[in-house]
């Protein structure tokens, strides 16, 4: 790209749109690969162009728009769309709900290339149909293609994609078990089931039931043999979740045979919250805030499952910041600070 005198423009490439703004009229006056004529020359002169910027082949430089363009290539998907470039921006958005996930070392090392903004949601983000995800672009009018080369080769030499779109699994067998004498004796009604059916409902999961027990491990020990026997691949549970000697939940998971990734996390509401693994099975043991509080630690896992993730016990931890909800008056989970990590 180089700068010329309006004058001696002609026959010369433009190296962008130029916009005219009169009576309140606001649009473009000359498109990007206009070749100027003779004719030209008053009308951006009117503009107040007294220069203009003018494409050179083989300058080594890309274009805006066709920087866009080849920046959506680094990362494509078959469960979203690409729009644009539109003022040199190409725009990500969903064709279907699902788990966003980023690469955000890869991101970082693309974002300090240079000229080079790649903006996405945040990793582990759960998204509906529509939702936007990405937008990419450079800072100037055109960049070094250098630049863009260099990221083609660090997208072609990472181990995972930089984003991707998880569908969640539809109706995959959902058991519930419930944990409490209270509860089991009919002294009090419970009101667990009902939360679990609704949460995990958006998903399209089928729920196979749920199963009540007192308080003693061997009614917890055939609760989860059963559902393992129905085909479960996911197991809510909940009561006996605390450190009392008589919460045998976490124990009744342990005797099962499975893996516990963590009990508890880094989290409130939802710091007694149970991850494990049982087989291809996933156990969470919930505590009793998903009862009363709006948003839980609940929330924030059951998208990855659905996705079909399993988590690290690093991951787990790592929600201590952003780990605290904020108790808003009015929920607007998943916009909000709580579980991102």
């Amino acid at each position: 790209m180089k700068k010329v005198r309006t004058e001696d423009a002609v026959g010369l490439t433009l190296c962008h749109d130029i916009t005219e703004v009169r009576d309140g009229f606001k649009g473009r006056a000359f498109r990007r690969g206009h070749i100027v004529t003779p004719e030209d020359i008053p009308h951006l002169l009117d503009l107040g162009k007294k220069h203009l910027f003018i494409w050179e082949e083989n300058a080594g430089e890309i274009h805006e728009e066709d920087a866009a363009l080849r920046l959506a290539a680094l990362a494509p998907m078959e469960n979203a769309v690409y729009t644009g470039p539109s003022e040199g921006k190409m725009t990500l958005t969903a064709m279907e709900d699902g788990l966003f996930r980023v690469n955000r070392p890869l991101l970082d090392a693309i974002n300090a290339i240079g000229d080079i903004t790649i903006v996405t949601l945040p990793d582990h983000y759960p998204v509906q149909k529509g939702s936007k995800l990405a937008g990419e672009r450079i800072i100037p009018l055109v960049c070094d293609v250098a630049q863009i080369e260099k990221a083609e080769a660090l997208v072609r030499a990472a181990d995972r994609p930089l984003m991707e779109l998880l569908p969640y699994r539809k109706d995959v067998p959902v058991g519930i078990v419930v944990t409490g004498s209270e509860v089991y004796s009919g002294r009090i009604r419970d009101k667990f089931e009902p939360v679990v059916r609704e949460k995990v409902a958006p998903f399209g999961a089928n729920v196979l039931g749920c199963i009540f027990c007192d308080d003693y491990l061997d009614m917890l020990d055939a609760a989860i043999a059963k559902w393992r026997e129905r085909g479960a691949k996911l197991i809510v549970m909940t009561g006996g979740m605390s450190v009392d000697p008589d919460d045998l939940t976490v124990t009744a998971i342990r005797r099962s045979g499975a893996e516990v990734v963590s009990q508890g996390v880094p989290a409130q509401p939802g710091n007694m919250f149970t991850v494990a693994y049982l087989d291809n099975i996933t156990i969470l043991g919930v505590p009793g805030a998903a009862i009363h509080a709006k948003t839980t630690m609940l929330d924030v896992v059951l998208p990855q499952v659905f996705a079909g993730l399993r988590f690290t016990f690093a991951e787990l931890r790592g929600l201590g910041a952003g780990g605290l909800c904020q108790g808003c008056a009015e929920c607007h989970y998943p916009n909000c600070t709580f579980g991102l990590y």
